[in-house]
């Protein structure tokens, strides 16, 4: 029997509930123009998690993908059009939006993607150029 802690999360409407048990490989924030342009906001909020601590429990045939890079695999809800989470296979994670999960104590350790940042944040958190370079990237830090 696990103690796992697990979490409790949504589309925009409820169509889609799901649930996500352990903790995350990594949290921060994904300065990419991808990121971006796909949560409408200057920058995303990401909680990296192994697939199987993910389970959609409800509203599983109302989940559409998108692809635009073959290194994430977008997940939204076709009922209202809430963002879900994307998979990323190459780095064998998947990232599940804070926002979808409220009770998760979002606790964010990097910013990634900063040389494409449009919103300077100075909260002492590491800023890498790109990606870390166990997930194929620079490994370079920026000044905040």
């Amino acid at each position: 029997m696990s103690n796992d802690k697990s979490y409790r999360g949504s589309c925009f409407c409820g169509a889609v509930e799901m649930r996500v048990s352990g903790e995350p490989a990594a949290m921060g924030y994904c300065h990419c123009a991808s990121c971006r342009s796909w949560s409408a906001g200057p920058v995303n909020a990401f909680s990296l998690w192994k697939p199987e601590a993910l389970k959609v429990t409800k509203g599983a045939d109302q989940i559409a993908a998108y692809h635009k890079t073959k290194t994430s695999n977008r997940k939204w809800c076709k009922a209202c059009g809430g963002h879900l989470f994307t998979e990323h296979p190459a780095w064998g994670l998947t990232d599940i939006y804070a926002a979808t999960i409220p009770d998760l104590p979002f606790k964010p350790g990097i910013h990634v993607h900063y040389q494409e940042t449009v919103l300077r944040i100075r909260d002492g958190l590491p800023k890498m150029k790109d990606v870390p370079k166990e997930m194929g990237g620079s490994g370079e830090t920026l000044p905040e």
